[in-house]
């Protein structure tokens, strides 16, 4: 009996975890970049501590989500209109998930940077050293892809909706031109938040959908490249 009762825990705690990837947002992106740092770091030689680092860290991003996700939960299964008290225990959660991620950004920094700067750095110059006509293609095929979006769905304006955000693909073209101009790890980093920035507003303010969003940072950063390469 104690052995089943201890597998309904897992199971109970595991449909918890499932509930909260299933139900928020944040907590996808959570794990998505979860999973990418962890294959990352697969090709990364890391220390017994770092990789203990990495994984409090992880942990606690996760976890102070699913904190967030029961309070919510609880609250709006006791009260469904507004009070100040709940307002204030759901942005005092809220805070928490915020804490904890801006902890995992500053520990990424200080585990990655040292070793993804080379890298990084022979990449840059060997995307300078390519071939012009293969940048080319690649812009050409994307201006292929906008052009049948457009023509299919037939939606937003120049400046507002529709397929590919514009405001993302200059946000990523500044981006680019930042990483090539500086061939500095920081600045492009510091950079690169920025154009996240900008493509999570036009999410949020539902402008743009994600697949809109990152089909104009691909394009922005594909032109920019050839100007680069043409240059």
């Amino acid at each position: 009996m104690e052995v089943r009762k201890l597998i309904e825990s897992f199971n109970y705690a595991i449909s918890g975890v499932i509930y909260t990837l299933k139900t928020q947002r944040n907590m996808k992106i959570h794990f998505g970049v979860a999973i990418l740092v962890l294959a990352v770091s697969l090709f990364m030689d890391f220390s017994r501590l770092e990789l203990l680092l990495l994984f409090f860290t992880i942990s606690l991003v996760l976890v102070t989500e699913m904190i967030n996700t029961s309070i919510e939960a609880a609250i709006d299964m006791i009260t469904d209109s507004y009070h100040p008290l709940a307002k204030a225990a759901k942005n005092v959660a809220a805070g928490a998930v915020l804490i904890s991620a801006l902890n995992a950004i500053i520990v990424a920094y200080l585990i990655f940077f040292d070793r993804l700067y080379p890298l990084t750095f022979r990449v840059l110059w060997r995307v300078r050293q390519s071939p012009a006509h293969v940048t080319f293609i690649s812009l050409l095929l994307v201006i292929l892809v906008v052009v049948v979006s457009k023509s299919l769905t037939g939606e937003g304006t120049p400046l507002r909706g529709g397929l590919p955000s514009g405001h993302s693909a200059v946000a990523f073209s500044v981006v680019t031109a930042v990483a090539f101009i500086s061939q500095d790890m920081l600045v492009t980093t510091l950079t690169l938040l920025l154009g996240v920035l900008v493509v999570q507003s036009r999410i949020e303010t539902k402008i743009h959908n994600t697949f809109e969003t990152i089909i104009g940072a691909i394009l922005g950063i594909i032109i920019t490249v050839l100007i680069f390469q043409l240059m």
